[in-house]
């Protein structure tokens, strides 16, 4: 995996399609985390938890498991009947156990034809697991698109790696496996091509740790202060979106947002984004896609 550091300031202007001029990305990351794992080790679960202190994995942790389990249950629902009040799609993410596990929330997904992105095969388990060893990492990689392909029907064609923990050789598997777009790189507000060593293209698409409703948690949000950190990062990228265009991330968790004192936050942002005519709320791949054909005019690949 290779990239090249191209500044924001020697770019050219990036013009999206039909005029467009702000993308937002509203991700829902549909994770299924295992009760319990066989190990003494730590647990380590993705994402922070609600009651604090690690256990063993071959001990049960009732509290966080059922909290997480809610969004399964019952947040992702209510951010559905959202969505679908809205007329704005998600870009969904999905681990390959939570379509084996909790298929009824993935096949919703797919009725609506929204966007779904491989997202490894268990929450609990990292790649970087196997940071020195590319064939069980591959492994790994095989096993949750086989998944993806037996549930939705067709190939995945972009990739989330649990927590984010990619490593070094995660770019250049997932492009030689046939994906054209990663979701890993946090480092942009613009799409950018990755190189890797087979020579087949990768579009990195960011996603974000920033404005995610995990900051919710982090920082003690309610529904007004999520709301004005989601609408704070909307103005600016849409002022800046004057001269080159840019896409706004947005993620989501349906057992931290799902939450009914929170969930108005993403209804009022979308309200709020959809007064905007030239604002595309967009996919990913219809992001990747375009870029690929297009990324001469943005920024020039060696």
């Amino acid at each position: 995996m290779n990239y090249d550091f191209i500044p924001i300031s020697e770019r050219k202007p990036l013009k999206w399609p039909n005029g467009k001029r702000l993308a937002i990305i509203l991700t829902t990351n549909f994770e299924y985390w295992d009760p319990v794992r066989d190990t003494p080790k730590p647990y380590y679960p993705g994402g922070p938890s609600i009651v604090g202190g690690d256990l063993p994995g071959n001990v049960y942790d009732n509290a966080n498991y059922t909290w997480r389990e809610y969004g399964q249950r019952v947040g992702v629902w209510r951010m559905f009947d959202i969505f679908d009040a809205e007329g704005v799609p998600s870009s969904c993410t999905i681990n390959a156990k939570m379509a084996l596990e909790r298929p009824q929330v993935v096949q919703a997904a797919l009725d609506r034809k929204w966007e779904i992105v491989a997202h490894n095969y268990v929450q609990s388990e990292l790649l970087t697991d196997n940071m020195f060893d590319e064939d069980a990492e591959r492994e790994v990689i095989r096993a949750t698109l086989k998944v993806y392909e037996e549930f939705c029907g067709y190939k995945a064609k972009g990739w989330l790696s649990s927590s984010l923990r990619s490593t070094l050789n995660t770019i250049d598997i997932l492009a030689e496996e046939g994906l054209f777009f990663t979701c890993d790189l946090l480092n942009d507000d613009q799409p950018y091509m990755v190189k890797t060593r087979s020579g087949k293209p990768m579009v990195s698409i960011s996603y974000t740790s920033e404005v995610n409703d995990f900051s919710f948690l982090r920082q003690g949000l309610g529904a007004e202060g999520g709301l004005q950190m989601f609408k704070e990062q909307f103005d600016w990228l849409y002022a800046e979106s004057a001269t080159t265009g840019k896409f706004m991330n947005v993620g989501l968790h349906p057992h931290v947002i799902g939450q009914p004192y929170r969930i108005r936050a993403l209804r009022d942002f979308i309200r709020y984004a959809k007064q905007f005519d030239d604002v595309w709320f967009a996919t990913r791949e219809e992001i990747a896609a375009w870029y690929m054909q297009n990324h001469a005019s943005h920024i020039e690949v060696d």
